[in-house]
């Protein structure tokens, strides 16, 4: 039996709330400091739709540091700001709804 999505009413396979929230939502990405003058990237507002796990092991692997995620915020070891925006937009996000703070 295929599965069904209760959000959108298609077949898992062919979702397209994934594409939806990408187009609607606003992305914001801040650097802290954090203990022992460690920087961190800290990539904020994602929609709950968005599989952050997923998205989280991406930038990991494209920008070779470590992360978590914690609630619907991705936290990235090291300055990568500038970076982590390309990469969003490579991945489809709008360039224009992604702020750089």
């Amino acid at each position: 039996m295929v599965e069904i999505c209760p959000v959108c009413g298609l077949p898992k396979d062919l979702c397209v709330c994934e594409e939806i929230a990408k187009e609607s939502q606003k992305i914001r990405i801040k650097t802290e400091t954090k203990k022992y003058r460690k920087k961190m990237t800290v990539i904020e507002d994602l929609d709950p739709s968005i599989d952050s796990d997923d998205l989280c092991k991406k930038l990991k692997r494209k920008l070779a540091c470590g992360g978590t995620v914690k609630g619907n915020r991705i936290e990235l070891q090291g300055d990568h700001a500038g970076k982590v925006k390309r990469i969003l937009v490579s991945l489809n996000y709008p360039e224009d709804q992604i702020e750089i703070i």
